[in-house]
């Protein structure tokens, strides 16, 4: 078993020491209903402190805000929910995740709960979902912070859109019909799914990684472990808002906004492909060393950001 490896013992055993350094209080689970879907998410406590919530991408899940949490429970009510098909909240019956359904959770979350007006901290997926609630209901945010959430560079629309509608249709019917052939990816161990986290992102340290691994898995019933999140949130819905579309509700955003860029990230930056120029009151903080996960890369400069703009 993968147990025996040694470097692993090591990595559990300096884990092991850092936690009973500083041990990590977590959250409460709670659930919350939105388009019949049982939807999870966690409340961090002090709930006489302004809402904060923190917004988690794509094939992740809510507990990847742990250390940001920990560090502003003190100074606000923090609530992070699962997406729908991400971490503990339900997968859609039908294998469909657009953006609109996406948002009404959001939506619904803040209704339900009385959060608004509110303060969001999101990340890529998370980040779009966010940005367009806002543009849609400016008045319930006071302050907003996408983490790479812009979604898709100018290139890269600019190639989707030379495709034409038939055509990305034609590629959606093929991905759909492959995501449903495909087999949920098993690990034989949480070494091995720890492992798997580590590739993807090379700036966590085994410590964070090896959290984040316990936290988005579910361990299968012949005892291997797959990761909590839907194989069908991998497809992208053909139709979504012209991009137009989306660049009018960033101009509708009239809170302080906080667009933030890993300069070691695939994405591109905002304030230098234009997508910055659409809003009224935002700004740029670019991250040296660091890649998408801003928040995991380069934490303590994140939360200096993070509490300055708060």
């Amino acid at each position: 078993m993968a147990l025996a490896n040694g470097r692993f013992r090591v990595i559990r055993a300096v884990i092991g020491k850092k936690r009973k350094q500083r041990s990590m209080i977590g959250p409460t689970s709670r659930v919350y209903f939105s388009q019949r879907l049982r939807l999870h998410y966690v409340d961090w406590g002090n709930p006489e402190a302004p809402p904060l919530i923190l917004l988690h991408g794509g094939r992740d899940h809510c507990r990847n805000w742990d250390w940001v949490a920990s560090a502003l429970r003190h100074d606000w009510h923090i609530i992070a929910p699962d997406l729908r098909g991400h971490g503990d909240s339900a997968w859609t019956s039908d294998g469909q995740y657009g953006m609109a359904g996406y948002i009404y959770d959001l939506a619904q979350l803040i209704h339900q709960q009385g959060l608004a007006p509110v303060r969001i901290v999101a990340h890529s997926l998370g980040g779009n979902i966010a940005l367009r609630y806002t543009g849609l209901f400016p008045e319930a945010v006071e302050k907003l912070v996408a983490i790479e959430g812009l979604g898709p560079s100018p290139m890269v629309l600019a190639e989707r859109a030379a495709r034409g509608s038939a055509e990305r249709m034609r590629a959606w019917i093929e991905a759909q019909r492959g995501l449903a052939g495909r087999q949920t990816r098993r690990y034989a161990s949480i070494e091995d799914a720890f492992r798997r986290m580590q590739e993807e992102n090379r700036h966590l340290s085994p410590e964070q990684a090896l959290h984040l691994t316990q936290h988005g898995v579910n361990q299968n019933e012949d005892g291997t472990y797959s990761w909590k999140f839907d194989n069908y949130i991998r497809s992208w819905p053909p139709n979504d808002m012209t991009q137009a579309e989306i660049e009018q509700l960033w101009a509708r955003i009239t809170c302080p906004t906080l667009l933030v860029y890993g300069r070691e990230s695939w994405a591109s930056n905002p304030a230098e492909d234009g997508r910055a120029s659409h809003f009224h009151n935002a700004r740029v903080a670019a991250f040296e060393r660091a890649g998408h996960w801003v928040h995991h890369d380069r934490l303590d400069a994140f939360l200096e950001e993070l509490r300055g703009f708060l």
